[in-house]
């Protein structure tokens, strides 16, 4: 009879350490797919359920659909609030990253107060828009498609549209108005110097390849070095002391047009003095045109 094969200890100690080597570096790769698949998660949070309406404080509203697919089904939800007399402005309002429509009203009615015409809308996966997870390309897509709704389909000039972006939204309204000289200005609220940072300082993100995590970029200097309309920038401080051109973050200094920096401290004077800045800046606007 011969003897059984035998296999040495070096051999069955290398399948051993081979085996895990492939089941941690398959684990590893599933890890980054799950979470390449939702770290959109890290810097945009979407809620479906739309709570409040402009009826909400008592402003009439009409509901519109737009961005119509090709069987006619719209895209795109948004409000459309008149002026309560006839406006030479309308106002593009473009919320922030978190939460849907429903959280602005109160934006909405300060900015109709003001004299404006307002249109604000949800972006795709935000309240009753269509549902797609969101992006940096996606929001570019949607507020252009607002733009064209209120031009072609509303007939409103150029001329006459106001980027009004919040956060995030403020960094859409820059990118927006840097592709669109035609339109009268634009203001930002509180604009996000380096949005991606947000990811990129997660802990979960520190397993996972930078180049794996989103593919946005939000290249905020870069967009304002291109806007050519008035701007009107909002800033939030600590500091009690009222900041200073120089203090402005980058992007406001790479802006070559007409601009105005506003440095609020959450005191109780703040809403009076962002309504004051508003309403100024539109007026220095329309005397300029």
């Amino acid at each position: 009879m011969t003897a059984p094969p035998t296999v040495s200890g070096r051999w069955l100690l290398t399948a051993i350490v081979t085996a895990m080597l492939v089941a941690l570096l398959c684990a590893w790769g599933t890890l980054c797919i799950l979470f390449w698949q939702g770290s959109w998660q890290l810097l945009y949070h979407p809620v479906s359920a739309v709570e409040r309406t402009p009826a909400s404080v008592s402003l009439q509203f009409d509901s519109i659909g737009f961005a119509t697919t090709a069987s006619g089904e719209p895209q795109l939800r948004g409000w459309w609030v008149s002026a309560a007399s006839p406006a030479r402005y309308t106002a593009v309002y473009l919320h922030g990253a978190a939460g849907n429509l429903g959280d602005s009203v109160d934006a909405l009615a300060r900015l109709r107060a003001m004299g404006l015409n307002v249109f604000a809308f949800d972006y795709r996966g935000y309240g009753q828009s269509r549902f797609a997870h969101p992006n940096e390309a996606r929001w570019r897509e949607d507020a252009n498609s607002a733009i064209r709704y209120l031009t072609e389909t509303r007939h409103i000039a150029p001329g006459s549209l106001i980027l009004v972006g919040k956060d995030l939204g403020a960094n859409l309204a820059l990118e927006i108005a840097a592709t669109h000289p035609d339109l009268a200005g634009v203001v930002l609220e509180n604009p996000l110097e380096s949005p991606t940072t947000t990811i990129f300082n997660d802990p979960r993100a520190r397993i996972v390849p930078a180049h794996l995590l989103v593919s946005d970029r939000w290249d905020t200097n870069s967009a304002a070095s291109n806007v050519l309309i008035p701007s009107l920038w909002f800033y939030w401080t600590a500091d009690q002391s009222a900041g200073s051109v120089e203090d402005a973050p980058a992007p406001y200094q790479k802006t070559p047009a007409r601009k105005r920096v506003v440095w609020l401290t959450n005191s109780l004077d703040e809403p009076k003095q962002f309504n004051f800045a508003i309403t100024s800046w539109l007026d220095e606007l329309q005397t300029r045109r």
